[in-house]
């Protein structure tokens, strides 16, 4: 048994990280220490005037664990490692996961390539970004491409060495290198001039372009000519998106946020050579009480900890606890020099004010989506509770059976929480001990094998599973009938769980729920009906596709087991290759033997016993 009186004695007055558990053994909190002994006592101290997320936070310990380090900055780097591996639920949590592209020119090979990666490599080829607008570096790449005329191709190419040409040639936008058509310095000069582009000299580009667009034109090569037009508009397109000069040739990001009640949005804006290159709105998870150099200090270390690219300089709209040492973190990770900053005035703060801005707009839009999202998942459910009187159902089953003629009946189950599928406690269930279309035998048998099961699971015959979770509101597809066979299961059982029929009318439209033997008629237009709705239609959705895919294994089955010498396990090799009966059937000798086990005499005997 943990004693945490006893253990919070036993704690070192050393620096180090450590990681709170609650009774299921769960990491619900990762933090770090100067000294842990002081740290982690003021948790338990009832004379600390904690916040409502740390005392709800301990409230639900268990116990605690900690780790030793050498220095303050090596508990942050470990804190921040643990906070990215198991997500604990009381620290403040960067929602986003973002991608990240570069362009990459391999400088390295005799005829270079401008082609887009997703991340730098060690390899001393020349890199652009990262960029987090996967598409702007696809765009940027394809336009270059098509302007220097650029191969695109994986060829190992030499000068001097000739090779087959590509489809690219043909088209026009390659000038072929592997035909030794261009030279190795006529070809590299195209290079340079993409790398100008890349580097943000535009004039030069668009002037050398009108050049060659005038002089095509005056030659009398208009569609030669439309295609530098083309060009030129192109670039002007991506130049007008870098509007924003702030200062040469250098990189800097700047961060700020916005925060209302458990929502946080921050919003970066990244500059590079001197340039606003793209923006990146991130979201987070806080509590009510979450103050902005919180949430900024928490994004600084979850971003940065494993971004694949951090500027020298990152400007912050309000300071943070333990800059100083976020600033060795970062260090540590660039590998160079890092600085955080707090612009007061001029273009930086300009810049610090725009991100604010944005961030305020990006949360506001935010909450109203989330405010009609919330109108259609947990206002639906409190509407259908207040029609039948209940405070609250978090948890829904809804139950359907599917058959044709009483042949390969199931039964499905699908859950909803807080109006919202929960997939992964969907459950299907083969019926096993009612023969021909009886579908209230088989609901009462599906309804007793899903909570006998959950009551053995409580009771500790197994593992606690989806089963132990019982639901708030039963909703059964189907009125009277069905209603009177769930309350008949549940009272064997000494369960008390409301149970509702989903009534359909004659056109087989959802008009009511029958509760406590009276229809209760739903407004067509509200939320409630709509959710009633979503679920009646995934519960025969579940039931008929797992109905389906029994009957075809059966069909399957059938067939196959009249064919001569073609057993279980080539039956089970047939279908795990074509998948379909369908395929089966119209397989060539051939293709049936490259299923595993089917030599060719089995392979013969298929193909004639369809053919």
């Amino acid at each position: 048994m943990f004693d945490i009186e006893e253990e919070l004695k036993k704690l070192p007055a050393k620096p180090g990280v450590y990681i709170m558990h609650d009774a299921s053994d769960e990491i619900i909190y990762v933090g770090k220490a100067i000294i842990l002994k002081n740290r982690v006592r003021q948790y338990f101290q009832s004379s600390r005037n904690l916040s409502t997320k740390i005392e709800q936070m301990v409230s639900h310990v268990a116990r605690f664990e900690y780790i030793v380090t050498d220095s303050e900055l090596e508990a942050l780097v470990l804190e921040c490692n643990l906070i990215k591996e198991h997500c604990p639920k009381y620290n403040t949590l960067l929602k986003d996961d973002k991608a990240y592209s570069c362009i990459k020119v391999t400088r390295s090979e005799d005829f270079p390539r401008v082609i887009a990666v997703k991340q730098k490599e060690p390899d001393n080829e020349k890199y652009y970004g990262p960029f987090t607008s996967k598409k702007a570096v696809n765009e940027t790449v394809s336009l270059l491409q098509k302007i220097y005329k650029l191969r695109t191709c994986k060829k190992n190419l030499k000068e001097g060495v000739v090779t087959k040409d590509c489809l690219n040639h043909h088209l026009g936008i390659c000038s072929a290198p592997c035909l030794g058509i261009i030279s190795k310095e006529a070809y590299n000069e195209a290079v340079d001039n993409a790398c100008r582009l890349l580097d943000g000299d535009y004039k030069y580009v668009i002037h050398e372009l009108e050049d060659k667009m005038y002089k095509a034109s005056d030659a009398l090569k208009f569609e030669e000519a439309a295609k530098y037009r083309d060009h030129i508009q192109s670039i002007k397109h991506v130049v007008q998106k870098q509007r924003i000069n702030t200062w040469a040739d250098e990189d800097r990001d700047v961060i700020a946020c916005s925060i209302e009640h458990t929502d946080a949005v921050v919003q970066v804006f990244f500059v590079r050579s001197g340039r606003v290159s793209g923006r990146e709105l991130f979201r987070m998870t806080v509590y009510d009480d979450a103050k902005k150099e919180h949430v900024i200090g928490e994004f600084l270390k979850q971003f940065y900890g494993g971004t694949p690219y951090i500027p020298p300089q990152i400007l912050i709209e309000c300071d943070v606890e333990e800059r100083e040492l976020l600033e060795q973190f970062l260090t540590a990770v660039k590998g160079k020099k890092v600085s955080i900053e707090i612009p007061k005035k001029g273009i930086k703060e300009g810049l610090i004010e725009l991100a604010r801005e944005n961030a305020r707009i990006a949360l506001e839009k935010d909450l109203d989506n989330l405010k009609i999202e919330e109108a259609a998942t947990k206002g639906a459910v409190r509407q259908i509770c207040e029609l039948i009187g209940m405070d609250y159902a978090r948890r829904v089953e809804a139950y359907d059976i599917s058959n044709i003629s009483g042949t390969d009946s199931v039964g499905s189950m699908i859950v909803f929480e807080d109006g919202k599928p929960k997939k992964s406690d969907y459950r299907k269930f083969k019926i096993k001990t009612v023969e021909g279309p009886n579908d209230y035998a088989s609901l009462k048998e599906v309804l007793k094998r899903r909570f006998s099961h959950g009551l053995r699971e409580k009771e500790g015959d197994r593992d606690l599973g989806s089963f132990s979770i019982f639901p708030d509101l039963i909703m059964m597809d189907g009125g009277k009938g069905q209603v009177h066979i769930a309350c008949e299961v549940l009272n064997e059982l000494g369960l008390d769980i409301p149970v509702c029929g989903m009534v359909k009318d004659d056109n087989h439209r959802t008009r009511g729920l029958y509760y406590q033997g009276e229809i209760q008629p739903l407004d067509i237009h509200s939320q409630g009906f709509r959710l009633i709705t979503r679920m009646q239609d995934e519960a025969h959705r579940f039931a008929i596709t797992f109905h389906r895919s029994l009957r075809s294994k059966r069909e399957v089955k059938s067939e196959l087991e009249d064919i001569k010498n073609i057993g279980p396990k080539k039956r089970e090799a047939l279908m795990r290759y074509f998948r379909d009966i369908m395929m089966i059937k119209e397989a060539s000798v051939d293709e049936l033997m490259n299923a595993d086990g089917i030599s060719k005499n089995d392979a013969n005997r298929i193909y004639e016993y369809f053919h």
